[in-house]
């Protein structure tokens, strides 16, 4: 498909189904938690997302080797991604899906921060700072409510870890000979990385199986295939058609369709400062995001 110079319909639409897509997964990640130890969970599922990319890159003749000035730049982002979803499962543990995504969903802000030091060509216009205080205060809300005892404050804090690496990765990629790297062969090496890494930490956390039923594997195997590997290769994809900008302004439906995925398929307890939280975050990113 040819590049287009602004998001059309087929754009609006498979962007917000991408964003409920990842939103379900929140869901999908919490339920699979009950069979598996949230660390294992997420080294499983990038062993199999690393094999799944593996059999498409070959039957599409993508290479597998980095080019040598970008190895250094892949390893580290394949460290910080072991980190960031280390942190998101586990995250995932401990309190409700619907925190987790106000607090994880706040990387742009994050984002924008690095760039207003590192990249001079992004320096935070005044729509912008207005943007990042808004989701900077919907993220201190979520911290400080409680949700009648359903919230964890580790829990939290491990979401805005994940957030903090999430952003360094998309920084590391613009800011190292990796922005030139196709991005099946970044992901790939994430995904090589974070295995071995999140494997072999996952017994430092707990039990690697807890009571293992169908669901769980089908939990498993949706995180694989729909989100591991094809899930993010159709983002880098749809990356690759629209403008940066206008994609990544969709990324405000994601926290919104959490917490309502949250609240509809887990019960969760959504009070009225959760739902405070959720605007500030989503109308900052759109804020940022937009031109």
């Amino acid at each position: 498909m040819e590049r287009k110079s602004h998001i059309d319909t087929f754009g609006a639409v498979a962007l917000v189904l991408f964003a409920l897509n990842l939103a379900f997964n929140q869901v999908v990640v919490k339920v699979t938690n009950g069979g598996f130890g949230p660390v294992f969970l997420a080294g499983l599922r990038s062993v199999g997302g690393a094999v799944v990319l593996l059999l498409w890159m070959k039957a599409r003749g993508v290479s597998f080797t980095l080019p040598r000035s970008s190895i250094t730049a892949g390893v580290v982002s394949g460290g910080l991604f072991a980190i960031e979803f280390m942190c998101l499962f586990t995250a995932l543990d401990l309190t409700t899906v619907g925190r987790v995504s106000i607090i994880f969903y706040s990387m742009p802000v994050w984002l924008a921060l690095s760039a207003h030091v590192l990249l001079p060509a992004e320096r935070l216009s005044r729509l912008r700072i207005v943007g990042l205080l808004l989701a900077m205060g919907g993220v201190v809300l979520a911290l400080l409510d409680r949700s009648n005892g359903q919230a964890s404050l580790l829990g939290d804090l491990l979401a805005l870890c994940a957030a903090f690496c999430w952003a360094a990765i998309a920084m590391l990629v613009r800011v190292t000979p990796l922005s030139r790297v196709p991005p099946e062969q970044q992901l790939l090496w994430q995904l090589i990385i974070s295995a071995p890494l999140l494997v072999l930490a996952a017994p430092l956390f707990g039990d690697l199986l807890r009571d293992v039923q169908p669901i769980h594997l089908w939990g498993l195997a949706f995180q694989i295939v729909v989100v591991a590997s094809f899930g993010f290769l159709a983002w880098f994809w749809l990356m690759s058609i629209y403008p940066a900008s206008s994609v990544a302004s969709f990324s405000f439906l994601s926290p919104v369709f959490s917490v309502i995925l949250g609240w509809l398929l887990l019960g969760e307890h959504v009070g009225w400062t959760i739902w405070a939280a959720l605007v500030l975050v989503a109308a900052g990113i759109f804020l940022i995001n937009r031109k």
